[in-house]
């Protein structure tokens, strides 16, 4: 059994290094496919400022909405006595 199985990995293995021709013009089409650096580096640049915004956004809103309490404390007596509330 294991003979075969070695036997099927080899054949597999022989039958794909087969397929391999360095088709040169699939290489020339993925080349012209891919988009230049300084696109890439445009879009780069856009995700940055958009995450740095998105940053600013959420720290002005959690300024907001962590607004401190100004109210006044209740005093000792008035802790104890719940019944007054």
């Amino acid at each position: 059994m294991k003979r075969l199985v070695f036997l099927l990995n080899g054949a597999a293995a022989l039958a794909l290094t087969a397929c391999n021709n360095s088709n040169q013009d699939a290489v020339q089409n993925a080349e012209l496919n891919q988009p230049a650096a300084d696109d890439l580096n445009a879009l780069a640049n856009d995700a940055a400022a958009d995450a740095n915004n998105a940053l600013a956004n959420q720290q002005a809103n959690d300024m907001n909405a962590a607004a401190p309490d100004n109210g006044s404390n209740p005093s000792e007596a008035e802790e104890k006595n719940i019944d007054a509330m």
